[in-house]
């Protein structure tokens, strides 16, 4: 016998929880991504000299970036905590 019932995959907190997981995981995906084509067109504005669509690009990158992975690194450790805390973990603190 099992420790704890199973939940049926239609549990609608379970489902949005899941959703969140996802979103969270494309927006880390596409924030990192933004970091590395900042860095990568830093290192080209090395290379060829700095013009103002490479600086403008670098800056578009990190901001674009931070606006999408603040929120996705908040949500993400939100999923975590809900998760270890419906599996009676604690904090972990």
């Amino acid at each position: 016998m099992p420790d704890s019932p199973a939940v049926p995959s239609t549990d609608p907190i379970l489902v949005k929880r899941a959703r969140i997981a996802r979103l969270v995981s494309l927006g880390q995906r596409v924030g990192y991504s933004l970091f590395a084509l900042s860095v990568v067109l830093f290192f080209v504005g090395l290379v060829v000299g700095y013009t103002r669509a490479i600086t403008d690009a670098v800056v578009a990158c990190l901001l674009v970036g931070s606006l999408i992975l603040a929120p996705a690194i908040i949500f993400g450790y939100a999923v975590k905590a809900a998760e270890r805390d419906e599996q009676g973990l604690g904090t972990g603190h």
